[in-house]
């Protein structure tokens, strides 16, 4: 019997990431592998994105997704990737479900779609484009606390085969991106505001110190510098609700690009650091 399934926070960054993937990409195309070889190759991913949101969580139950190019201004070969994959109407009921029985009030729709945040991710953990995907919609305008009980009625997911994809940004201001010269070069040297919010998440999430965590918006340095509005962060929220609190977020990756864009991934869970050492091991 494969052990239960991690929860991920993913950072996306921007959507050059899937023409540039960077020390983010190389990790990607490693995690894809070292879930299968840990965990089983997941039965379908539940992916919970900033690129997705609504009024009240909606569960997109398409049979099949096209791939959203949502973004403007980037080199025509951005727009031609292609990641059309495959839907699971049973999974999406079955996360309906569990909203219900958690008294979260959702919508199952036959709709679909994966907007940049999940298939930029996807393309280099799974290239194949033939794991099955359940975008989750969530409330952007609903508190930390909130979030992370989202995530708390997908927990039996994790014994089922499927697993719980947060994707945002570790710090998310576009409006940083931007010098005096233009925008800042893809290596630009990290920024203090950054390096200290970075660091504050890191070390609140290892001591599990939740209460600062979902009171980051007073409690961490620079906090409405790194998110003017937080949609990029609160996924995180959902993916470490969807293991709970005992154990402690296990970042698993710690990246950058421009200087001011966090790239790093966190995994939540008892199996976080099964995973973190399959990882680390050389292929």
């Amino acid at each position: 019997m494969n052990p239960r399934l991690p929860s991920l926070f993913i950072s996306h960054g921007s959507p050059m990431i899937a023409l540039e993937p960077g020390s983010t990409g190389a990790f990607l195309q490693r995690l894809g592998p070292a879930i299968g070889a840990t965990f089983g190759r997941p039965r379908a991913i539940v992916a919970v994105s900033a690129h997705t949101t609504a009024r009240r969580p909606v569960v997109l139950g398409a049979a099949r997704h096209d791939t959203v190019h949502d973004f403007g201004g980037f080199p025509e070969a951005l727009y031609r990737l292609r990641y059309d994959a495959p839907g699971a109407p049973d999974v999406a009921a079955r996360v309906h479900a569990l909203l219900g029985d958690a008294g979260i009030d959702a919508q199952n729709v036959d709709a679909g779609g994966l907007d940049h945040g999940i298939w930029t991710v996807l393309r280099y953990a799974w290239p194949a484009a033939d794991l099955p995907v359940v975008p989750l919609a969530f409330v952007p305008s609903q508190a930390p606390a909130a979030q992370f009980a989202l995530g708390a009625a997908l927990a039996p997911l994790a014994d089922e085969g499927i697993l719980v994809l947060g994707t945002g940004s570790v710090t998310h201001n576009l409006g940083l991106l931007m010098g005096a010269a233009g925008r800042h070069p893809v290596d630009a040297p990290e920024t203090e505001p950054t390096a200290a919010f970075r660091a504050w998440v890191h070390e609140r999430a290892a001591a599990r110190d939740w209460e600062s965590l979902f009171d980051y918006r007073r409690r961490a340095p620079h906090a409405a510098t790194m998110h003017p509005s937080d949609e990029h962060w609160l996924p995180w929220y959902v993916a470490a609700g969807a293991q709970g609190r005992e154990t402690a977020p296990l970042r698993l990756h710690a990246g950058l690009t421009y200087g001011v864009l966090a790239m790093d991934c966190y995994a939540f869970g008892a199996s976080a650091q099964a995973l973190a050492e399959a990882l680390a091991t050389p292929h």
